[in-house]
């Protein structure tokens, strides 16, 4: 399509010299925020994309895709039928019956809310998001009336350590002859998990089932079954059945429900921040144009002598089409180099950067996680990549026919 003679003049016009140094500077502008906004998108997205499937992963992997619960605050009786009944359905990977409860928790002068989760001891090691996650202790001693595991965040601001007690005190209080009176009780640390989400990792107690049926005064009962799947989109087919199963007294929430709100708001988020950052890409594009028109204004002399001495209108064409695109294809190409990079190494240039500025830019209390992720997809960058070419060159087409339109007589009088 380009020939020798077409690459060659354009080229030469994107060379710097001495006269036309402001064309070139005005190129290299254009280079470079072609470059850092394909680099900014791609970091961008990946970054939200990471942000979602981490939460999504943590989310799912402590709550269960689905959860039964009794209606009006009523217990679950038979619920070790009914967990042997949901797990032989198709797609479900576990149903663990749980004792659920809002508690403060008190160790060392220091108070905490904390959601206290009764669960039996098989069905905490059974979860791979606290099993393979535990930082001290070992769950295999999570067994008796007196044990608890404490999430990791939980533990700092407490002072604690395995093997230190930990006292929970339940605002449901029993009845005496002197009124109502909280439930208190004190509970051995047994082990210490982090599941890298902060909410979880500040707030979770886990204490055996039989303990958390005594403490919350529900015997032969607990509060929920939750309930994971082998795919997130199996939810929609599955809760039907589970419904129908469990009759009228219960009622069944899916994790799209329980944490719309949030979801959405990051998908909203996401799709603005890709609108605000393709304007970086745009007013590069417009640099191009600035500096392709002034390229051809500073030329008419070369083109009227090509025109003059048997170059088409087509060549023209493709001499300064070709200078314009190569401006957005080489940045293009830096730019996914390098959004790839710092993609591969964010959590190393986090941590760079904090250690220089001194400041917490990836708080784990406002963002729950605690490492920035990222996750790369190639779709996307597949379409920032065809998005950052089009508007390139698009942007030498307006420049590109006003040069091939050039009349060589007229451009030759008027030097």
């Amino acid at each position: 399509m380009f020939g020798p003679f077409e690459r060659m003049v354009a080229f030469r016009y994107l060379r710097a010299r001495r006269k036309e140094g402001f064309v070139s500077v005005i190129a290299g502008f254009s280079f470079a925020g072609i470059m850092l906004g394909v680099a900014t998108l791609i970091i961008v997205m990946s970054v939200m994309n990471g942000f979602r499937s981490e939460l999504l992963g943590r989310i799912l992997g402590v709550n269960g895709h689905l959860a039964v619960y009794g209606l009006a605050g009523q217990g679950i009786r038979d619920y070790r039928a009914m967990a042997q009944r949901i797990r032989a359905l198709e797609g479900v990977t576990y149903a663990i019956p749980m004792v659920e409860g809002q508690v403060m928790a008190t160790a060392r002068g220091v108070n905490q809310g904390a959601l206290v989760h009764g669960v039996e001891s098989a069905d905490l090691r059974a979860r791979p998001i606290f099993a393979d996650n535990i930082r001290f202790g070992d769950l295999a001693n999570f067994e008796g009336p007196d044990v608890a595991v404490i999430g990791e965040r939980l533990a700092q601001k407490m002072g604690l350590s395995v093997g230190d007690p930990i006292t929970l005190i339940s605002p449901k209080g029993q009845a005496t002859v002197f009124g109502s009176v909280p439930r208190v009780r004190a509970y051995k640390v047994a082990a210490i998990f982090k599941v890298g989400m902060s909410e979880y990792d500040a707030t979770y107690v886990f204490i055996p089932m039989a303990a958390a049926q005594v403490f919350f005064s529900m015997p032969d009962a607990v509060s929920q079954i939750d309930i994971g799947l082998t795919d997130a989109d199996l939810t929609g087919r599955v809760a039907p059945q589970v419904n129908k199963m469990i009759g009228p007294s219960l009622s069944v929430y899916d994790w799209r429900h329980a944490n719309s709100s949030f979801f959405n708001a990051v998908q909203v988020e996401r799709n603005v921040m890709f609108l605000i950052l393709t304007l970086i890409i745009l007013v590069a594009a417009f640099n191009i144009v600035s500096g392709l028109i002034m390229l051809v204004k500073d030329k008419g002399r070369d083109i009227a002598i090509m025109r003059t001495m048997g170059a088409s209108r087509g060549a023209v064409l493709r001499i300064f089409l070709m200078a314009g695109a190569s401006i957005g294809v080489v940045g293009t190409a830096a730019g996914v180099l390098l959004g790839l990079v710092f993609c591969a190494n964010i959590e190393h240039i986090r941590r760079f950067i904090e250690s220089l500025s001194g400041a917490d830019l990836f708080a784990a209390e406002i963002y729950f996680l605690s490492k920035l992720p990222a996750e790369v997809d190639p779709g996307e960058v597949v379409s920032v990549v065809l998005m950052a070419l089009g508007l390139s060159l698009a942007a030498t087409i307006y420049p590109a026919w006003r040069a091939a339109r050039l009349d060589p007589v007229e451009a030759l009088r008027y030097e």
